[in-house]
């Protein structure tokens, strides 16, 4: 594969004042390597290593303790949290990179092994999942029932948000990315089977939207709509979340709303919507409906990234496990070099094996 004929995927781009050098775009992927919730060394050397990519987006990163559920998972609602972060976004920026960084606010899909003391376990209605999750102290633990929000937890979520914004900017990052998919608080409130309320937060449409619509105008007040963006995964069960029969309705009107926003962008995990016609005919109408920069994901490989670029179904692509085994992803996509398979043992452990060490092709310019 000749650069020539990924033309399109190499092309630099700018929107909303931040200009990337490529369309390829690092996904957000948990990696757990935050001991105590702490960003560290390690992972400032892991973000770096992969700057050749257009745009990073950090692993899911918790606004405030509540939203902690996996073990070592990093935050951004201390002091501490946000001078670890500026080891990444130095390091990063000084290799000419750009990165945004997640906020990943899990709800129902925690456990309180892996929480500090004083935190809950919170979500729109007291629904429990199906399934386990990993704890480092019980090893495997079965998802307890979270407590219900009341008014005033969703009103003090919004402003967790609007706090991790600010704080971002402060550790030094190009902005946020709000993660609204995978099943996670944000697309709680989006299902009718995980948002069973009947306060002006459920029921409706318009109402299962309001808390990522206000999360985002949050974040918005905060550090400017150039600075956010948001995440979201149509027709996705993953995290135990059921069909339902409004997902395009539910959609159709969420991209509408979100571009209103004029956010930074919109990224669409989509692999589960490219599943059927209805699913295709929505992530049509959500590129209609979002008049902005669209980034899709879903098991691109580079010729497939090209291709809908070049047809403008999206503007960037985010490439996610393929970039674990290879730091140097863009220069081995732009050559047609093969890429090296990631060890799916070593995605969650907590030292540099299988995090760090995989190493660069021997031509790839980028060695960082």
């Amino acid at each position: 594969m000749t650069s020539l004929s990924m033309q399109h995927l190499f092309e630099p781009i700018s929107f909303h004042g931040i200009t990337l050098s490529n369309r390829i775009v690092m996904a957000p992927m948990t990696r757990s390597r935050a001991i105590d919730s702490i960003p560290n060394d390690l992972m400032a050397t892991y973000y770096t290593q992969r700057v050749s990519a257009g745009l990073i987006i950090t692993e899911g990163v918790s606004p405030s303790p509540n939203g902690l559920g996996y073990a070592r998972i990093p935050g951004i609602y201390t002091d501490e949290q946000i001078e670890g972060w500026k080891k990444t976004t130095k390091s990063v920026h000084q290799q000419n990179g750009k990165i945004f960084i997640q906020f990943m606010h899990v709800g129902r899909i925690a456990h309180p092994a892996n929480m500090p003391e004083k935190s809950k376990i919170l979500a729109p209605s007291a629904i429990g999942a199906q399934g386990q999750m990993w704890t480092d102290a019980q090893g495997m633990q079965p998802f307890p029932v979270p407590i219900a929000m009341s008014q005033s937890d969703v009103a003090e979520t919004i402003q967790e948000f609007a706090q991790a914004a600010e704080n971002a900017i402060r550790a030094g990052f190009d902005g946020v990315e709000l993660h609204g998919a995978n099943g996670y608080l944000l697309e709680q409130f989006l299902n009718p089977y995980t948002n069973t309320r009947n306060d002006s937060y459920g029921g409706s449409i318009e109402n299962r939207c309001r808390f990522v619509l206000e999360v985002t105008q949050a974040a918005i007040s905060r550090v400017g709509k150039d600075k956010v963006s948001v995440r979201i995964s149509p027709f996705s069960t993953f995290n135990d979340m059921p069909a339902y029969s409004e997902t395009v309705a539910t959609y159709d009107y969420l991209s509408q709303e979100l571009n209103k926003l004029n956010i930074a962008y919109l990224h669409v995990v989509e692999y589960a919507a490219r599943a059927t016609e209805q699913g295709q005919q929505l992530s049509k109408t959500i590129r209609s409906n979002f008049k902005g920069t669209l980034i899709l994901n879903g098991g691109y490989t580079g010729t497939k990234a090209e291709e809908v670029i070049a047809s403008k179904q999206a503007d960037l692509v985010s490439f996610g496990t393929s970039f674990i085994a290879n730091p140097d992803l863009p220069y081995r996509l732009q050559h047609g070099i093969p890429l090296a398979q990631p060890d799916s043992n070593t995605f969650y452990t907590a030292d540099e094996k299988g995090y760090t060490d995989y190493p660069v092709n021997e031509a790839s310019a980028y060695t960082a």
